[in-house]
């Protein structure tokens, strides 16, 4: 199963990634939470393109990438994985869920130096949140993340067939729980135990700090949860919160070059 995995893994993140999409944009048709302040075709122009933008920068950058390292350094016996000796099953379960941990203490990084947020506020500066926003992130941060990855994965050992799973889970979560989807209450307050959906993600992209610095995790809701940095809903409920960054309400960066150029403005750099 791993090698017909690996083998075919570009056929599966594509698949993975359009099928997702699909689902949550027609979910968010049927079901809106909110209505959107920005016209959907202007905003979709722009996050799209920087997702094109995104997947050309990964594949110069880093051609074997994630999968690849984690083969070498399966071949090579690197990482506490492929040191500690566990069941195959084990090392891809830890693997897995270790990779979401790490994933969400970058994300607090992101928030907590200037710098870095620079470039995660062209995520956080989109006034509405819908399926598209999940992939709309500065080219920049997406290549200082694929390093912090490929370290954690040299230092981790994990097998490359969770390498695969995980990438695919981090990036349909990723547009799951950022859709504009009204889940009924009872069923997000299930859901919620097990991955993080669009009701607690979206605190995250209000523009208050005691709302905004919370739910950091993209799949996993448990790293929020034992780590206290998890808020259960915004102050002033999911209808009249208002996303995202304080400071460029009234300008508004949402045409593609203004994305990319975002990060070297003269605004303050700090939350």
């Amino acid at each position: 199963m791993s090698d017909l995995l690996l083998e075919h893994e570009v056929a599966v993140r594509l698949g993975a990634f359009f099928g997702v999409f699909t689902l949550v944009a027609g979910a968010e048709i049927v079901s809106a939470r909110r209505q959107l302040r920005i016209a959907k075709a202007r905003r979709w122009a722009a996050n799209i393109g920087i997702v094109f933008l995104n997947s050309v920068v990964v594949r110069l950058l880093f051609p074997s990438a994630a999968t690849g390292l984690a083969l070498t350094a399966s071949h090579e016996g690197w990482g506490l994985l492929n040191r500690i000796g566990v069941p195959d099953w084990v090392a891809f379960a830890m693997a897995v869920a270790l990779l979401d941990q790490a994933i969400y203490l970058q994300h607090v990084l992101f928030h907590a130096v200037p710098a870095l947020w620079r470039l995660h506020m062209v995520h956080h500066a989109d006034l509405d949140f819908d399926v598209t926003t999940g992939a709309r992130f500065h080219p920049i941060e997406i290549a200082l993340s694929m390093v912090f990855k490929l370290g954690i994965i040299a230092a981790l050992g994990p097998p490359a067939a969770a390498v695969v799973v995980f990438e695919v889970l981090l990036n349909g979560t990723a547009m799951f729980n950022h859709g504009n989807i009204g889940l009924p209450l009872g069923v997000d307050r299930w859901l919620r135990w097990f991955v993080v959906t669009p009701d607690m993600h979206r605190v995250h992209h209000s523009i208050t700090p005691n709302e905004y610095n919370r739910n950091f995790g993209f799949c996993l809701p448990c790293w929020d949860r034992m780590l206290g940095t998890y808020r259960q809903q915004p102050h002033v409920g999911h209808e009249k919160m208002t996303i995202g960054v304080a400071h460029l309400q009234s300008n508004q960066p949402q045409g593609f070059l203004r994305l990319l150029l975002l990060p070297f403005e003269k605004h303050t750099a700090s939350e």
